[in-house]
């Protein structure tokens, strides 16, 4: 059997089976998305049990995909039947409910912590989860660039964060990664503003924070631009390019074999230089594949030792209340050593429409 993500947190749980109900680590597993179930992934095999909405298309995705198949769940497929063959089991216990974990402790199997496994296996991308994040990031930039035309005085956030997923979702995404933030005007100072009804006035900044999926990947950007110039945004302009410098400079200064604190520390170090460290309230990145947000971190508080095949947020911002907020993000990776970004046709210099 080939080498897997069940195979690589398998080898890495050291346990006989792995055991799995969440609906993310199911996918990892399997490569395919069902709401209920389960799945169970030994040293020669990978079984999804399910119902029967899912048996046919679940039949034709494993296709060809040697150790993978799926059974009905019925009185005979029960994970009280199916574990008790095993001495140990690996299942994420800060995803396992008390009640949980003590019906399969009745199995009398030994029960080992995956999480660990899972954690450090999601965050090191393989070439097939890179591509298809690579896919959402493209599709992410295209949505975006055919709803600049679009973008008008009296649309609401509403509106146009509707009118982006609609974008998105006709350029081949699956869904949102989450909920799009859109902020016009002095909204823009909150970094997780709930999209509402505000209207889009001549003069306003825009902040548009949004991504997409694509195979159950998922990508993260996010957008500082003006509509109209009204000439009083000269200090905004300034402010821009200090968070664009931000950005920049730990794409090119930031290397494999780094820590996540000392990543963080590139860009915060940077705007504190211009006194504008106590305007960045967040961290700097996120890790980002099946979860919008995931390991690693790129935070003050992050020992994480980063390294090829990690994908994650560049993000710096600075916020001033009740007034504006800056935020400019790409999805990045590590190859080679060095930071790529997945983000290649839509322009970070500061956009006036």
């Amino acid at each position: 059997m080939p080498e897997t993500n069940a195979s690589r947190v398998l080898k890495r749980t050291d346990a006989e089976a792995v055991y799995a109900v969440c609906g993310y680590l199911k996918r990892y597993l399997t490569g395919f998305a069902i709401e209920d179930g389960y799945v169970i992934a030994d040293r020669g095999s990978v079984t999804m049990y399910t119902d029967a909405r899912y048996i046919e298309s679940a039949q034709k995705f494993f296709t060809g995909k040697p150790g993978f198949s799926v059974e009905e769940m019925t009185a005979d497929n029960t994970p009280a039947k199916r574990l008790k063959k095993y001495k140990s089991v690996g299942i994420p216990f800060a995803l396992t409910s008390y009640p949980d974990y003590k019906k399969l402790e009745e199995l009398n199997v030994q029960l080992v912590d995956a999480m660990p496994a899972f954690t450090a296996c999601m965050a090191v991308k393989t070439a097939e989860e890179l591509s298809a994040i690579e896919r959402a990031c493209a599709i992410a930039e295209e949505g975006f660039l055919k709803l600049l035309p679009e973008i008008r005085e009296g649309m609401t956030e509403r509106e146009c964060a509707a009118r982006l997923e609609y974008e998105m979702r006709m350029a081949g995404a699956e869904g949102t990664s989450f909920d799009t933030i859109a902020a016009f005007g002095a909204n823009a100072s909150v970094p997780h503003h709930e999209t509402d009804d505000t209207p889009l006035r001549f003069g306003d900044e825009i902040l548009i924070d949004f991504g997409c999926k694509k195979n159950g990947y998922c990508s993260d950007i996010t957008r500082t631009f003006l509509f109209g110039d009204d000439k009083k945004h000269e200090e905004f302009k300034e402010l821009y390019a200090r968070v664009l410098a931000a950005h920049e400079l730990f794409k090119e200064k930031f290397r494999a074999g780094m820590t996540g604190r000392e990543g963080d520390a590139l860009a915060r170090d940077y705007l504190a230089g211009y006194g504008l460290d106590k305007y960045f309230t967040h961290s700097l990145g996120h890790g980002i594949g099946l979860n919008i947000h995931e390991e690693p971190r790129l935070s003050p508080k992050s020992g994480t030792v980063f390294q090829d095949g990690m994908v994650f947020s560049d993000e710096p911002g600075v916020y001033f209340a009740g007034k504006a907020g800056i935020r400019i993000e790409d999805t990045v990776f590590l190859r080679d050593g060095k930071v790529h970004s997945f983000m290649h046709r839509t322009d970070k210099n500061l956009l006036i429409i």
